[in-house]
């Protein structure tokens, strides 16, 4: 790519994505930056995957047409596991995705029992599967489907009152025993979950290491788009919700600390 200041769009199908667009906005502050929170579509792990994957691919044409980014970031685990590949084949500009972190945490783990809490479509994935196949390294690999954490995550980053106990409940069967060891490593395939990584760790039975992959995400957006002016004071973003609602004023605020405005 050019030298010249790039505009990077970053898509979820809510406000998740914003755990990867402030690892980007650390590594690259000049940039031009569009965050799009599709919630209109929100959320994405409960629809049909032919549905789902129409809506994301028509959705892209109009955001590329409207604001030609010169790459696009899927900050969406279930987005990127079913249509990344034709977004890549319909589109000229780059793509960067965001899949569970297998490899990484299987590496990692010291007891070999790792789980991926994820939506429950991004665990059902054959792409899910295969990451498993290909990067488990003979860990006993646990998926998880939650169907109501990321929306708990979008109500704590409102404001509301989440309670520990419907935490506690989805995040449960991640925790496994086997043989005297015990899962140590669990693998955040969903970017709203590290809105509540606190949350999280402070509830499990037992210490943990979460595996989110905002930062190597980060880091490949650069190697694309180079890395520009790093000392530059973070420009101000614009953020877009497909509904066209505008937040509340307890979400405006916080989206003000991620540096976005609507």
């Amino acid at each position: 790519m050019t030298s010249r200041v790039p505009t990077i769009l970053v898509f979820d199908s809510g406000l998740g994505g914003l755990t990867v667009f402030r690892e980007i906005v650390a590594l690259r502050p000049d940039a031009r930056f569009v965050y799009v929170a599709d919630d209109a579509g929100f959320p994405y792990g409960r629809r049909p995957e032919d549905e789902l994957s129409a809506r994301v691919v028509d959705l892209m044409g109009s955001l590329i047409a409207a604001h030609q980014p010169d790459i696009v970031v899927i900050a969406c685990n279930t987005a990127s596991t079913l249509v990344l590949a034709q977004l890549r084949a319909r589109f000229t500009v780059p793509f960067v995705g965001t899949v569970p972190a297998i490899k990484p945490a299987c590496a990692a783990s010291q007891t070999r029992l790792v789980s991926v809490l994820g939506t429950e479509a991004t665990v059902a994935r054959e792409y899910t599967k295969k990451l498993i196949a290909d990067f488990g390294q003979g860990c006993e690999v646990t998926l998880v489907g939650s169907r109501y954490l990321a929306v708990l995550a979008e109500d704590h980053l409102r404001g509301e009152v989440v309670h520990d106990a419907d935490i506690a409940e989805e995040i449960a069967p991640c925790f496994v025993m086997r043989d005297g060891l015990r899962t140590d490593t669990v693998v955040l395939a969903c970017t709203h979950y590290p809105l509540l990584d606190a949350q999280i760790a402070r509830l499990a039975p037992w210490p943990i290491s979460l595996i989110d992959p905002a930062a190597a995400i980060a880091r490949r957006v650069v190697e694309l788009v180079g890395r520009g002016q790093t000392d530059a004071p973070p420009a101000q973003g614009r953020i877009v919700f497909t509904s066209g609602r505008e937040p509340p004023p307890p979400l405006a605020q916080a989206l003000v600390s991620f540096r976005l405005v609507c």
